[in-house]
C-alpha cells in the first residue's frame, strides 16, 4: 500500500501586490502600498489562522511582531478555544537572524524557528530562551517536515504564509500552499529588482499552477482575491515530479 501522507496544516498565503505584480520595492522595504483596509484584511486572516508563517528577511524588513492588536478579534478566537494570538513561526535556511529583532521583545504568543544546522553557536545561544529552534541537517529547511512537525508538536490546524516571495514560491514548487488571498493595490513600481509573487521578474517557474477563484470585492480602488490552488494541478505536479 502507498505510504500516507504526512499530517499537516491547511496553508494559506496573504499577499499584497501592485498592479505589476510586485510586493516591495527592489530595496525590500516595508509592505505600506496597501490601505488600511487591505491592513485590516491582513489581521482577519491572521485570526483565523492557529499560526502566521514569515521568513527572517520578512520580519527584519517589514519590522513584524506577527500580532492580532484588535481585542475583538482575539476574543472571538478564545471563544473557538483558540489561544488568543496565532503562534509566529519564523523560516531562515542560513540561520542568518537577529535575536534583537522586535519580534523577539513581544511575548504575547510562543515563537518557533526553523533552520538549519547552519546557524551558528552564538545565534542559538542567543535565540534558545526566546524561541523554539528546529534545526535541519540540510542545506534547506524540509518544509513538508517543518509543516508535518507543526501539526503534530504543536496543533496547527491551518497556517498563513505572509511573506517573502522565495517562501511563497518554495512552498508552491512543493505542492505545500492550499490557497491564495491577493490584494491588488492601484500602484505600479516597475523594476527589475523590485520582487513579485514568486521572486524576481523573469524568474519562471518550472511549471505553471492553477488556481480557482473563490471570491472577489472591489472597495477603493483596491480588488481583494481568495483562490483556491487547484487539486488537479497539485496532483501532477507531484506525478510529474515522481516521473
Amino acid at each position: 500500500m502507498p505510504a500516507r501522507p504526512s499530517p499537516r496544516p491547511f496553508v494559506t498565503a496573504n499577499f499584497a501586490i501592485t498592479w505589476d505584480a510586485r510586493i516591495s520595492t527592489r530595496n525590500n522595504t516595508p509592505a505600506t502600498f496597501s490601505s488600511p483596509r487591505d491592513k485590516r484584511r491582513l489581521v482577519e486572516i491572521r485570526a483565523e489562522c492557529d499560526a502566521i508563517l514569515a521568513s527572517a528577511k520578512t520580519i527584519a524588513a517589514d519590522n513584524m511582531t506577527m500580532g492580532l492588536p484588535d481585542p475583538d478579534l482575539r476574543a472571538t478566537r478564545t471563544s473557538r478555544h483558540q489561544a488568543a494570538y496565532p503562534l509566529r513561526v519564523l523560516l531562515t535556511n542560513s540561520g542568518r537572524i537577529n535575536p534583537k529583532l522586535r519580534i523577539f521583545e513581544k511575548t504575547f504568543s510562543p515563537i518557533v524557528i526553523f533552520s538549519t544546522t547552519r546557524m551558528t553557536a552564538p545565534t542559538r545561544h542567543a535565540l534558545a530562551p526566546k524561541a523554539d529552534l528546529w534545526l535541519h541537517d540540510s542545506p534547506a529547511v524540509d518544509l513538508a517536515a517543518m509543516l508535518t512537525t507543526l501539526r503534530t508538536e504543536y496543533a496547527v490546524k491551518r497556517l498563513v504564509c505572509e511573506g517573502g516571495s522565495q517562501v511563497f514560491r518554495a512552498l508552491l514548487l512543493a505542492g505545500l500552499i492550499d490557497e491564495l488571498h491577493l490584494t491588488l493595490a492601484p500602484r505600479i513600481f516597475g523594476g527589475r529588482a523590485a520582487p513579485t509573487l514568486t521572486s524576481l521578474a523573469g524568474d519562471y517557474l518550472p511549471q505553471s499552477t492553477n488556481l480557482r477563484l473563490r471570491s472577489m470585492e472591489v472597495v477603493a480602488g483596491e480588488c481583494f482575491l481568495r483562490y483556491a490552488i487547484c487539486s488537479a494541478a497539485l496532483a501532477q505536479s507531484r506525478r510529474d515530479k515522481r516521473d
